[in-house]
Order: structure tokens, then C-alpha cells, then sequence
């Protein structure tokens, strides 16, 4: 029997499956990213769950025949790295990915991807209903998208196209993003910036709210948890849903998908506050073809399931390079 690895490294947590050739799964395991004090305990970490993937899978990781790694950006594919990534701190300016892996599995089949990028591979891999045209955003820590033209998945020189929450929605620069430039689309509707984003509105106009706005621990899952009956968190809600159309609708004429298929945790914890206000707005903001919005049906394996098929066909997500695919 042949063994691959895959790997999600995000900025919340950090996951490993075993798979055969069918990409079944045999083994898993997932912790919570480190934050540092360097990248290297980001990289322990990853080096971590693979071999606790294995060891539940029982297959000693020196089996394992090639491994995917979907991770948060920006990549630099050619030193099989992360560099300086937007959503942990500053005091983490390189994780070090593929020549970790490529010596704990004795293999130099070891293919690293934007997340988004493994998110659009996974989708189309395991279901058949996926077109050729097809995007995978992520709204989750941070936002990003995978993308499928014609059947390719773009993946640019360095490995950092669909990086589209850096697009900037807000030329005022209201909010800045964690890259630390202003306006983009991921500085208003990310998980981690959502609250920083209600901050600044609340500030704006201090109307009376029961959202826990000067907690430290004041969040996302609060504005949400709160929408319908607080009147500040409905209007928290309502900025999310003009940002993300707006986002959205960039994306759509960018790349003519057929289907936006989303997931990250701020999507699938909140399918109807976040993507049932885009649909309704997308009509009057898109020139071409709206493509149909849905959610993901992968839910949080999405990416670390489209790791492990890129595993499985050499890098590229094509099923046909798979003698009996799922």
C-alpha cells in the first residue's frame, strides 16, 4: 500500500492526515499554532501532528511516498518557506516548511501550496460536481482564495496568487490589515480583525451596545453570536456583508468563476450572516456572469483534504494522474 501526508498549517491551527492511494484517511492529528517565539516552533509544530498522524495511522513516516502542504502565505516556493505571515506576530519571519517534512518523511516529494490553492485542489478533487471554473475563498483568520482557470490552478511564480484579501475595498484606508497596509478587504472581515473593526465603528458612533467591546477577549463569535438582537452587532454585520460583496464581486470579475465555494471558520460557523447578505447584493454589483455562492461541503478538511490529493497527484489537484480515484 502507498502512503502521503498532508498538511494545513493556519494561523489558528495547524493539521496532518495519512492517506492511502484513495485518499482515505488512516491517521490525523491537530494543535493549536504555535505563536511563537520564532518560526521554528511553528515548524516543530507541523513536524509534530505528522508524526502523530502516522503513528495513529501506524506507518512510519519514512513509508510515506510524497506529502501536500496547503499553508497561510506569503510563500516563497522556491526556499519551501513562510515568510513574515500577516496573521502571527512579527516575531515570526520564517517557518521553514518543505525541508523539514522532505527529512522527517525521507522523501523530496514534498509540494507546498497557498492554502487557498490546497482549499481549490481538495474541492475539485473530491467532488465531482466541481467545474473546471471555480474559486475557494476562505473567510477564516485571514481571507484568501484558491483559484481554477480552465481547469489550472494558478499558483504564480512564488506561490502567492489568490491572495485576495489584500485587495483593497476601502480606499479611505479605514481599516489596517495585518500586513500592515490600509483598506484591504481582509482588515474589516477577517476573524481576527472583525472585533478590531467593531472597535473603530463603536468608536465612531458610541451607540448603546451589549457587545463586550473593551474586553480583551471581545471577538468575532460575540458580534455574531449577538446579531438579531443587538442593534450594534446587526450593524456591525451589515458593513461585513458590504466589504465581503464587495470583495466578492472583485473576485468574480477577476477570475469568471461558475461556482465560489467558501469555507473558514467565519463562513461556516455563520453560513446565513455572511454569504445569504452577498448573494442578495452581488446582482447589482457584478457586470458579468454571477457565478453560484456556496459552501463548501469539505467544511474544515477542505484544505488539509486537498494536501493530501495534492500528494497523491504530484502536485497538481488532476485526478486523472490517480489510477482509482475517490
Amino acid at each position: 500500500m502507498a502512503y502521503y501526508v498532508g498538511v494545513d498549517l493556519g494561523a489558528t491551527n495547524v493539521r496532518a492526515v495519512v492517506g492511502d492511494e484513495t485518499a482515505t484517511v488512516l491517521g490525523s492529528d491537530a494543535r493549536g499554532t504555535p505563536r511563537g517565539p520564532t518560526g521554528i516552533a511553528v515548524t516543530e509544530a507541523v513536524l509534530s501532528v505528522v508524526r502523530n498522524a502516522c503513528a495513529e495511522a501506524d506507518v512510519d513516516p519514512d513509508e510515506v511516498l510524497a506529502a501536500g502542504i496547503g499553508s497561510i502565505g506569503p510563500l516563497d516556493l522556491a526556499a519551501g518557506v513562510v515568510l513574515n505571515p500577516a496573521n502571527l506576530p512579527d516575531t515570526v519571519e520564517r517557518i521553514p516548511l518543505v525541508g523539514p517534512v522532505s527529512r522527517l518523511l525521507d522523501t523530496e516529494e514534498v509540494h507546498l501550496h497557498n492554502d487557498t490553492n490546497a482549499g481549490v485542489i481538495g474541492e475539485r478533487f473530491h467532488s465531482e460536481r466541481n467545474p473546471d471554473d471555480m474559486v475557494y475563498l476562505t473567510v477564516s483568520s485571514g481571507i484568501g482564495a484558491g483559484v481554477a482557470v480552465d481547469g489550472n490552478v494558478l499558483s504564480g511564480w512564488d506561490g502567492n496568487a489568490g491572495e485576495v484579501g489584500h485587495m483593497t475595498v476601502d480606499p479611505h484606508g479605514f481599516m489596517t490589515c495585518g500586513c500592515g497596509l490600509d483598506g484591504h478587504w481582509e482588515g474589516y472581515c477577517s476573524g481576527n480583525n472583525i472585533p478590531k473593526y467593531a472597535r473603530e465603528l463603536h468608536e465612531e458612533d458610541p451607540i448603546e451596545t451589549a457587545l463586550p467591546i473593551e474586553d480583551p477577549d471581545f471577538s468575532a463569535v460575540d458580534v455574531f453570536e449577538a446579531a438579531g438582537e443587538d442593534v450594534f452587532a446587526d450593524h456591525v454585520i451589515d458593513q461585513l456583508a458590504h466589504w465581503n460583496a464587495m470583495g466578492i464581486a472583485n473576485v468574480i470579475h477577476a477570475y469568471a468563476p461558475l461556482v465560489v465555494s467558501v469555507g473558514g471558520a467565519v463562513a461556516l460557523n455563520n453560513p446565513e450572516r455572511v454569504l445569504d447578505p452577498v448573494r442578495e447584493k452581488l446582482a447589482d454589483m457584478v457586470f458579468i456572469n454571477v457565478p453560484e455562492i456556496r459552501l463548501t461541503d469539505l467544511g474544515d478538511d477542505v484544505v488539509v483534504k486537498g494536501a493530501l490529493a495534492s500528494a497523491l497527484t504530484g502536485g497538481t489537484g488532476d485526478r486523472s494522474r490517480v489510477e482509482s480515484p475517490p
